[in-house]
This record gives C-alpha cells, structure tokens and sequence, in this order.
C-alpha cells in the first residue's frame, strides 16, 4: 500500500498525515452509518482500497455504480522543459489512474434530483 512507501520530504509527510486524519474521519462516518466498530470500518476501507488498487494495477476497470469508475491510463514520452534552466529534458511515458464521476455521484454534488 502507498502508506508503506519510505517518506522522504516534510511536504510528503504531511500530505500522508492529512491522509491519514481524513481516512480517519471517512473511518468513524462507516462505523456510523454501518453501525459497525471503527476497527472493522477500517479493515473493510482498508480491503475495498487496497481489491481497487490491485485490480486496477492489473488495468482492470473498478466500476462503483452510481459512485464511480477507476481505470488505468497511459502517458505517453514526451519532451518538457526544466523551468530553472530552460533545458529540454525526457519524460518517459507512465502509466497513471483515472476515475470518472458516476451520474448519480456528478447529480448529488450538482443537487439534481
């Protein structure tokens, strides 16, 4: 998981932080609402990120009805520029994430019935 991942910048710490305090509180809301322990919220958080995180690793599509879909794309190389110099230099292609918004998701932040 990205958590296990070894940190090396203060700014990268506190981004893990911030994570960790909001994955917290998405934590105790699943308890809540699923009348759940917040330890068996956090493993069932923790199991549903990381079966995402496996399938779309191998660029299987994770589709959520009415919340979203996780799919994995692609970059291709390409020639940047470093902005201190000016100089040209290569960015090898990658592979990135994408999630697409379901309508049910996009019409509850837009409040459409």
């Amino acid at each position: 998981m990205a958590l296990s991942l070894a940190l090396t910048t203060e700014v990268t710490k506190r981004t893990v932080d911030l994570y960790l305090y909001e994955q917290a509180e998405l934590v105790e809301k699943i308890a809540e609402e699923a009348e759940l322990s917040k330890a068996s919220a956090e493993r069932a958080l923790n199991a549903a990120i990381a079966a995402i995180i496996k399938s779309v690793t191998k660029a299987d599509p994770v589709q959520l009805i009415g919340f979203g879909s996780f799919s994995q794309g692609k970059r291709a190389a390409r020639i940047g520029r470093n902005p201190a110099t000016g100089a040209e230099i290569k960015i090898a292609a990658s592979k990135t994430v994408k999630f697409t918004a379901g309508k049910a998701f996009k019409d509850a932040v837009n409040k459409r019935k």
